[in-house]
């Protein structure tokens, strides 16, 4: 049995342009659904979108700014009939407290917070129109549920987040949709390879309890887990995947 069997239903993925988003997006369309890819590089999501279907899949592009009611307004229409929204649109600015600049804490908190209630509230909206139920992913992290230096706006961001994703799951449970969390720890990426080879960052690796860093794969089962209907009775979970980092005394 494909327990993750997405044929028929319609996903939507935030920041799909790149990273976690784009690898969201191939994984739900290889699993049979159609995906709207969006963000607000939508160069890059053409390019994805030609990728995914190239290799069978389904999937359209959709320029989003998250941190836009009028964008999100304009998205309205293709969110008719969506079964699953992954809320993955997110970024993170580094500095130290006292550093952090007004722009940087605004920048970070509409794109990582204000943004995925935008986006839970328009999917979500969708979803009770439809009558048909929905899952709502919250893409989190770890730095949601305890500290990291020099990331304040992102961890305050992100856990907000997870308290966004239970106060959901206990209101929208009523419409059949579940709202759920998923708190990746640190990533083997494009994005941060660099970082990794530095004493830092091996100094961060060895404190990970499996001394290594999670894989973009690794994070497959428990979003489908999560986005799929083979978990009907679960939500307001917030799921870690991270080697165990979560456990290490600080």
């Amino acid at each position: 049995m494909n327990y993750f069997d997405l044929t028929g239903k319609r996903a939507l993925v935030t920041g799909a342009s790149s990273g976690l988003g784009a690898h969201f997006a191939r994984l739900l369309a290889r699993k049979g659904a159609h995906v709207i890819a969006a963000a607000r590089r939508v160069e890059a999501l053409e390019d994805l979108a030609t990728s995914i279907r190239a290799s069978g899949g389904s999937c359209e592009a959709a320029a989003l700014d998250v941190t836009s009611s009028a964008s999100i307004a304009a998205l309205k229409g293709r969110m008719a009939g969506l079964d699953i929204l992954i809320n993955n649109a997110g970024l993170v600015q580094p500095a130290p407290p006292l550093k952090i600049t007004e722009a940087n804490w605004d920048t970070t908190i509409d794109t990582n917070l204000k943004g995925m209630f935008l986006m839970a509230q328009a999917a979500a909206q969708a979803m009770q129109e439809a009558g048909k139920g929905g899952s709502i992913v919250n893409i989190a992290s770890i730095l949601g549920l305890r500290q990291g230096s020099g990331v304040l706006p992102y961890a305050v961001s992100k856990a907000g987040a997870i308290q966004l994703t239970k106060q959901l799951a206990m209101e929208l449970a009523r419409y059949d949709i579940k709202v759920n969390a998923l708190a990746p720890g640190y990533l083997d990426t494009d994005l941060n390879g660099g970082f990794w080879e530095t004493e830092p960052g091996k100094a961060m690796i060895a404190r990970i309890p499996q001394r290594r860093l999670g894989q973009l794969e690794e994070l497959d089962v428990p979003l489908l887990l999560l986005a799929s209907n083979v978990s009907p009775y679960m939500t307001g979970s917030v799921l870690t995947v991270d080697g165990g980092h979560l456990l290490n005394s600080l």
